[in-house]
């Protein structure tokens, strides 16, 4: 089924647009007053600043009121700060905020149902105009058996004005209910103790300058990504530990590790179980963690938020997830938006950006027993979570969720983009309903191609 085929099936589609065979009434000199039923809006977040306007950082203070089917369910302190990268130069901030208590210091709360936690993230999609992407992809990976941060539509008022639809999610840190792996301390400097856990991130340095990694913030790869026409390199940051926190021993621990895995990843005996790439990494989330990026073809996957973690006496594993509002068709550079093209071999296609890909992915895609269990993998979620129904379902889902919310209505009247170009669509729809027409489209062809290419691997 084509892209416009599509517009026609959603155009009809009752339950999520409204359609109706009953004959009805246009008043063409006002607009039809709807009343939405308090149980099916969305929560309520509204943020009270004081008037005082919400900065890049640091922090500052704030109260927070939840209200969930006209009921209270959260009242209480909060510090934030605008978050976001690229995002940024978006006139929608996201944020991200801390739950305090009556002292203003942290405190562990449980928003709406979510394990207790003092971090936590509002995320404002913008150029993706479905806002559903990051949603899918989230819940997509913790359907497959890999944590993504719990996520849930919400609608922001900040100091009275409504501020549109965002999307309430977990901050990723190290928490039993999160990224669950040892915490590593400060006097944990060798033997077993010194194995982890530790967490990485491929990404922009931040701070000051978004490009300057030094010894103290990062890991260096000692080799150079493939088809990369620059001098670029690969920088692995210090996440947790951080920068400050993290001991030379676990400097050096954590530094040979990554070394001596690409060292082998590199060597001609690099599909040798006992002393190959094998012998470093959960194979398995490597092969999950392709999936879902290649999936969505994210045009940042593999080389911008990029999460890996290493527990205790563990092997190095790749995810969280995360970031993928450009991706499903959502960039309009490097071939983002096409069905056809592996998102793994972004280098080729952008070989000068900044940012570029480890050599990783191509070497195990040369180890015959990786493609196997790649091959197998991929079958299995086809048979399950990756079926085009199921993946249409959750976006009807979530679409019918918003649309009789009237949460669509009012974050587009408030952010008046639809039929607009905003950095980078890829796709420009004159309205929600054709976003999300596209959206599923893409995932078809997406799927269908992915069919054929990974059984020719």
């Amino acid at each position: 089924m084509k892209y416009f085929q599509f517009l026609l099936f959603l155009a009809c589609f009752p339950i999520l647009f409204g359609c109706s065979d009953k004959p009805t009434t246009v008043d063409t000199q006002e607009e039809e007053v709807v009343i939405i039923a308090p149980e099916d809006r969305l929560s309520q977040f509204a943020i009270t600043t004081n008037g005082t306007s919400i900065p890049d950082e640091p922090k500052i203070d704030a109260q927070l009121t939840i209200t969930t089917n006209e009921v209270l369910t959260h009242s209480g302190a909060i510090g934030i700060e605008i978050r976001g990268s690229s995002s940024q130069q978006f006139p929608k901030k996201s944020y991200g905020f801390e739950t305090r208590d009556s002292a203003n210091e942290d405190i562990d709360v449980p928003l709406l149902g979510f394990p207790e936690e003092e971090d936590w993230i509002l995320y404002a999609p913008y150029s993706d105009k479905s806002l559903i992407r990051n949603v899918l992809i989230y819940d997509l990976s913790r359907e497959v058996g890999r944590y993504a941060s719990r996520v849930q539509f919400v609608d922001l008022t900040i100091n009275g004005n409504y501020n549109g639809v965002y999307v309430f999610m977990e901050k990723l840190k190290r928490d039993q209910f999160r990224i669950d792996i040892n915490k590593l301390k400060e006097d944990e400097n060798s033997g077993e103790d010194l194995t982890g856990g530790y967490i990485l991130k491929i990404d922009k340095a931040g701070g000051f300058s978004e490009t300057t990694y030094t010894d103290q913030n990062s890991i260096t790869s000692q080799f150079s990504p493939n088809d990369a026409n620059m001098g670029q390199q690969i920088h692995f940051l210090y996440e947790d530990p951080d920068a400050d926190d993290i001991t030379s021993e676990q400097r050096n621990y954590i530094s040979t590790y990554i070394n001596d895995f690409e060292t082998a990843l590199a060597s001609d005996q690099f599909t040798d179980p006992m002393v190959g790439y094998a012998a470093y990494i959960d194979t398995q989330s490597f092969i999950d963690f392709f999936l879902l990026t290649e999936l969505s073809n994210n045009v940042d996957g593999y080389r911008l938020s990029t999460w890996l973690t290493k527990d205790k006496s563990e092997k190095l594993k790749m995810g969280p997830i995360w970031d993928f509002n450009l991706a499903f068709g959502n960039a309009n550079y490097c071939e983002g938006g096409a069905t056809d093209v592996w998102a793994y071999r972004f280098n080729e296609r952008c070989s000068g950006d900044f940012w570029v890909l480890p050599f990783w992915w191509e070497r195990l895609l040369e180890d015959p027993a990786f493609v196997g269990q790649l091959q197998n993998r991929w079958q299995e979620l086809r048979g399950s979570h990756f079926a085009e129904g199921a993946i249409h379902g959750k976006i009807d889902a979530y679409t019918e969720t918003l649309v009789k919310s009237g949460a669509t209505k009012e974050n587009f009247v408030r952010w008046p983009i639809l039929g607009t170009y905003v950095w980078p669509n890829n796709f420009i729809g004159n309205s929600y309903l054709e976003e999300n027409a596209y959206l599923k489209a893409w995932i078809q062809e997406r799927l269908l191609w992915m069919d054929a290419a990974i059984e020719g691997l």
